[in-house]
Formats: C-alpha cells, sequence, structure tokens
C-alpha cells in the first residue's frame, strides 16, 4: 500500500491509471475507522480496479466550540485496517496541502445544507462540499462510496456531483450497527458506559416512528409525536431535531404518502449523536 501525502503526487498516480482504462473507487474518511468504514472499502474493492482511500481531519467543517482537537487521529490504527482490506494508496494530506495561504474558494449547496444539520451546525456543510470537491479533483475517482448514517451530507453530495459535472459516481451504503442497533460512528468513542447504554434511544425512537407508518398512520406529526415520546424518556437525552423527511430534498412532509427519511440528533452530556431511517409508506388496501 502507497502512503500519498501531497495532492500533486495524488493526482499523477490517478492519472496513469486513468490513462491505462484502469477504474478508481474511492472512499474519502476522517479517520478513526471502524466496521463502518470497512464495509464501505470492501465495497469499493469489489467495485473498482483500483482503492484509495483518505484520511483527513477536515478543520472547515468544525464550528468553533466543536471537537476538532480531540478528534480521534490514530493513524497506525488506521493504515492497519486499509493494509489488511487490500487499499492501493492511503492518501492523507495535510491541512497546509489542503488549504494553502490565500485559498479562498468555497462551495455551497444552499438548498440541501438549509435544514438539519445545517441549522445545528453553521458553516459544516460548506466545509464538506469543499473539501469533497477537492478531493474529488486530487484523487479523480471514477466511484466513490459514503455511509447513509450521515444522510444529508450524501444528498448534498449526489447535489454537488450533478451540479458541477464532476464525473463521478456515489454510492451510498446502508447503515452499519452495533448489536443493539447503535449506528457506528468515530465519536461513539467520546461516550462513557451509561452514556453508551442510552445511545441507542436515538435508533428506537426512528423505529418507533417506522412502526408508526408501517400500520398504516401516514400523518407526519403523529409519527414525530411518538419519535419525540420516545427520547424524551431518557431525562439526559436533548433532542436537537426529530423528522420526517423527503429523502431527495430534506424539505419535511406532512403526510407520508412516499419513501420517507426519519431523521434524528439528539445530544448525550457532551456528545451529539445522529442517524436516520429510510421508510416506505404503508400500502394502501386493495
Amino acid at each position: 500500500m502507497k502512503i500519498i501525502r501531497s495532492p500533486a503526487a495524488m493526482t499523477a498516480w490517478s492519472e496513469g491509471l486513468r490513462r491505462a482504462g484502469v477504474t478508481i473507487g474511492f472512499v474519502p474518511t476522517m479517520g478513526a475507522l471502524h466496521e463502518g468504514h470497512r464495509t464501505l472499502i470492501r465495497e469499493a474493492r469489489l467495485q473498482c480496479d483500483a482503492l484509495v482511500v483518505s484520511i483527513f481531519v477536515n478543520p472547515t467543517q468544525f464550528g468553533p466550540q466543536e471537537d476538532l482537537a480531540k478528534y480521534p487521529r490514530p493513524i497506525s490504527h488506521d493504515r492497519a485496517i486499509c493494509r489488511q482490506e487490500g487499499v492501493d494508496v492511503c492518501f492523507e494530506p495535510t491541512a497546509e496541502a489542503m488549504y494553502p495561504a490565500g485559498f479562498q474558494t468555497t462551495v455551497t449547496v444552499p438548498a440541501v445544507a438549509r435544514r438539519w444539520e445545517g441549522e445545528a451546525r453553521p458553516h459544516h456543510f460548506s466545509g464538506v462540499a469543499t473539501v469533497v470537491t477537492k478531493l474529488f479533483g486530487m484523487v479523480r475517482p471514477h466511484r466513490a462510496l459514503f455511509g447513509q448514517k450521515d444522510f444529508q451530507q450524501s444528498v448534498l453530495v449526489q447535489q454537488l456531483v450533478k451540479d458541477l459535472n464532476l464525473g463521478v459516481d456515489i454510492v451510498v451504503r446502508p447503515t452499519v450497527r452495533e448489536q443493539d442497533g447503535l449506528a457506528m460512528s468515530s465519536r461513539n468513542i467520546y461516550l462513557s458506559p451509561d452514556e453508551r447504554a442510552r445511545a441507542v434511544t436515538l435508533y428506537k425512537s426512528l423505529q418507533a416512528g417506522a412502526e408508526v407508518i408501517k400500520v398504516g398512520d401516514t400523518d407526519a406529526k403523529a409519527v414525530r409525536s411518538v419519535m419525540d415520546q420516545v427520547v424524551t424518556r431518557e431525562s439526559t437525552i436533548t433532542t436537537d431535531y426529530l423528522a420526517v423527511c423527503d429523502p431527495r430534498t430534506l424539505e419535511p412532509v406532512s403526510f407520508v404518502t412516499s419513501r420517507v427519511v426519519l431523521l434524528g440528533a439528539i445530544r448525550l452530556g457532551s456528545v451529539r449523536l445522529i442517524d436516520n431511517l429510510l421508510v416506505n409508506a404503508p400500502r394502501r388496501a386493495s
């Protein structure tokens, strides 16, 4: 496995393979790799001839009071996983290489970023859109894989690629969960044992909302009410948002007449967790 730090060297490597007709898969990460990342890497390995994994803790997507300084950076662990999974290149650019002196340009996807995570974390999605655009330009992948856990991010990236004609095939894979249903996340290591036990409440809330829809109640208010009841049973949890949305636009719906995404974000102490669940509309009785 090659370790490349220079953006120019990364592009040169990729361009050489593209000229030879080799398809390049790409899994962008911030490191602290877990089983969810492994799943993306394995899928990319199956779908493409060559595989690049980037490890870059992007400073522009963190707010001033967020966890940039303490975000886990176990680089030896991450490289070991990449080697185990047959990754060809581990791309590890520095912040100085990504954002050199004089850097000015930012990328925004306003409609997608307006609500939910965008409202809770101002400038987060501008940072995401900018770094993804830059990484695609450096890695030159044919295909890039993202996890469904960051649902709003995946919608944003698909819109970005479409609007800017970036020519990258975006594949979104289902969320990988712990045995009790908690969505795998690099930030789960912040949870205390007690918080970890309570963290699955968010997923249970989404499941409860999905069950309401499955039994035929299409009123989004009723769905949100049931979701909220599950969360409020835990006095140590603060709700950022619980929503029933159109999965393409992320706009809230009033009634569930087609497939929806249930979105949720909660806080447990200093830890913020997000999750989502795609749910089909109930079948009408014939």
